[in-house]
């Protein structure tokens, strides 16, 4: 089983980073592969609407986007990592996150997603929502933990002193790791659930 982590922060080696890590080393020790991008530092641009991807199956700005896609689709997971800037999530992570959801017609149904969130004091939980939306819209379950997926800290050295913090990411890897080896039980043994498609509905008319 392969989860997919994305680092979302400018800082390749900084706290959002360490608290990755800290849920990469779990998931690793309970037998499931990772890769990391580093998308934070990248220059992505939002989606411009030119539905191209509704008949290429791609976005038009081939870039880490599809790239990201190919690699999304051989996986079971999908962790993504922010740190917060006035209480929302990274603007590069969230045109990334656009584009990305948009624009990639893989399956992403019942693939785990996943959140965690590096802040110096607070704007986290609302970072958090923005991000768990993307999972939502896209029948996607969410790993939890046992507080709020967060870290706190102004270097990546308080972030390893935020005891609490690291216990969560720890718990964070463990029940993700759980949820995916649990949904693959499930599907030899139930199949996955039936997804009902083709209504849109539209208040204009």
């Amino acid at each position: 089983m392969r989860v997919l982590i994305l680092n979302g922060s400018p800082h390749k080696d900084g706290c959002t980073s360490t608290a990755l890590k800290e849920v990469e080393k779990i998931l690793n020790q309970e037998g499931i592969e990772t890769q990391t991008l580093q998308i934070g530092n990248l220059e992505i641009r939002g989606c411009i609407a030119c539905n191209y991807c509704k008949e290429h199956k791609k976005c038009v700005f081939d870039d880490v986007v599809n790239e990201s896609a190919k690699i999304f689709e051989q996986c079971d997971g999908l962790l993504i990592g922010s740190p917060v800037y006035y209480s929302g999530a990274s603007g590069t992570l969230l045109s990334f996150l656009d584009r990305f959801f948009h624009s990639s017609y893989i399956k992403k149904s019942m693939k785990v997603g996943a959140a965690i969130l590096s802040s110096r004091r607070a704007g986290s939980t609302s970072a958090l929502d923005e991000i768990y939306k993307y999972f939502g819209i896209s029948n996607m379950p969410i790993a939890t933990s046992t507080y709020w997926n967060e870290v706190h800290g102004f270097t990546k050295e308080d972030v390893l002193n935020d005891k609490e913090g690291v216990q969560t990411m720890h718990n964070l890897a463990r029940n993700m790791a759980f949820l995916m080896k649990s949904i693959e039980l499930g599907k030899k043994e139930y199949g996955l659930p039936q997804i009902e498609t083709g209504t849109f509905t539209n208040f204009m008319k």
